[in-house]
């Protein structure tokens, strides 16, 4: 890239995080419009199918198909626009269609895609919605409606709904799976513009979704809730046992490491599901904010519909992670004191190994040094005997001399030897490393 002044290289990623902020920007859509939203689990060899099923629908209708490495994708086909997105767990499919239908969710939008091309997706559906944004008159729809008329639109439920946008439209939904297997949002168009249209659309598909993806931590926290409490029961024996005198801190020990193996095992197992359950809800209490509800009277918001119902699930996620990180603590805690109290009695016995092992050095040496003694007056004994007879040779030779007295004599000087090397020998040893 030419650059019009003498600033140093771009980073790598320069580029790519710079338009990071325009990647998945909302469509801009004509008005009245419908649509149909698909969310679908996939594991990673399917999305490598699901991409290849994209570029085959691409190739049906002769449009370019997405980039080798692009999450995301949108474009117009005959009849319909698609919008695709992949993210970490999930990917989404919106469709949308311009025309005002007969029947507000009936005639979706998903009716104009190839029949053949849906049946082959990828994954399992985890969310599957209708939308449609028709305007007051077409529903004949004002402030002061009796708004049980919106309730035939959804099979006869308890309707959900506000003003949102500044008062550009109003949206109404019951959240619930309908007999098609989908769920329903009615926008009435106010004055929205094509931009505000796609924003809102998408801000309550991804409501949707997020909120779905949110609650998959829910029957995990029910499940493990037994759990949780046998391994704070099981904690709760163990650490009682360690108050009494007469316990065994090894068998202890065992069934504590046995018990911290396995709250770390469910701890490990569940900690990616619970962070998620987090962030999705972060995500849709932000959603929701963007929506700038404003109530009508006699219904609830969509914002107070979702907390009531969604928070204390996510609360008990929240709650069952706290109380097994607590769990781990504390057996972290417990492990610690025992092993500590373990190792204070291994201790001890080493002490007394070492002390019993200083006594028998100290009586082995006092042996060796008695056994050095008597060695000395034996070889002196044996010396001397050898001068005597070395002596009494000399005197049957004529030599003059007095066997008994050379003998005599000569123990001193074979004992003074004897000790001098007995004495350089140790020096010997003490100095050898």
């Amino acid at each position: 890239m030419t650059t019009l002044f003498p600033i140093p290289k771009n980073h790598p990623q320069r580029f790519v995080l710079h338009n990071e902020v325009h990647a998945r920007a909302p469509f801009s859509l004509n008005l009245p419009v419908r649509a149909s939203h698909l969310a679908l689990l996939l594991t990673n060899e399917e999305k490598l199918q699901e991409r290849q099923h994209l570029i085959s629908l691409c190739e049906r209708f002769a449009v370019a198909p997405p980039e080798k490495d692009s999450d995301h994708f949108s474009a117009s086909f005959t009849s319909f626009q698609i919008r695709w997105e992949q993210h970490g767990e999930f990917s989404t499919y919106s469709f949308y269609v311009h025309d005002t239908p007969k029947d507000i969710f009936t005639d979706s939008a998903l009716k104009k895609v190839p029949v053949d091309w849906l049946a082959q997706l990828t994954g399992q559906i985890i969310v599957a919605a209708h939308a449609t944004v028709v305007s007051a008159i077409d529903i004949n729809y004002d402030d002061q409606s009796d708004l049980s008329t919106l309730s035939a639109h959804f099979a006869g439920n308890a309707v959900i709904g506000s003003k949102v946008t500044g008062g550009a439209a109003s949206i109404f939904t019951d959240f619930r799976i309908h007999v098609d297997g989908f769920s329903r949002f009615l926008i009435v168009n106010n004055d929205l513009r094509a931009e505000q249209a796609g924003r809102l659309l998408q801000r309550l598909f991804e409501i949707e979704v997020y909120r779905v993806m949110a609650l998959m931590a829910f029957p995990i926290a029910k499940k493990l809730y037994p759990a949780l409490n046998k391994s704070d029961r099981q904690l709760y024996t163990i650490t009682n046992a360690m108050t009494l005198p007469d316990n065994n801190d090894a068998v202890l020990l065992d069934e504590l490491t046995t018990l911290a193996a396995e709250v770390e095992n469910y701890i490990s197992s569940n900690h990616f599901r619970f962070a998620a359950a987090s962030a999705y809800y972060q995500l849709v209490e932000q959603r929701v904010n963007d929506l700038r509800e404003v109530r009508i009277q006699g219904i609830q918001t969509l914002g107070e519909f979702i907390k009531r119902r969604l928070e204390p699930a996510i609360k008990t996620c929240e709650s069952i992670s706290h109380r097994f990180t607590l769990l781990s603590e504390r057996v972290s805690n417990a492990s610690q004191l025992l092993r500590t109290r373990v190792d204070i009695i291994i201790e001890r016995q080493n002490q007394g190994l070492l002390t019993s092992m200083d006594l028998r050095a100290k009586m082995q040496l006092r042996m060796q040094q008695m056994v050095e003694g008597i060695s000395m007056v034996a070889i002196t004994y044996y010396a001397a005997s050898l001068i005597g007879k070395l002596s009494e040779a000399l005197h049957v030779f004529g030599v003059t001399v007095n066997p008994g007295i050379v003998e005599g004599l000569s123990i001193p000087f074979i004992l003074v030897v004897i000790a001098l090397n007995t004495k350089r020998i140790h020096k010997i040893i003490a100095n050898t490393e």
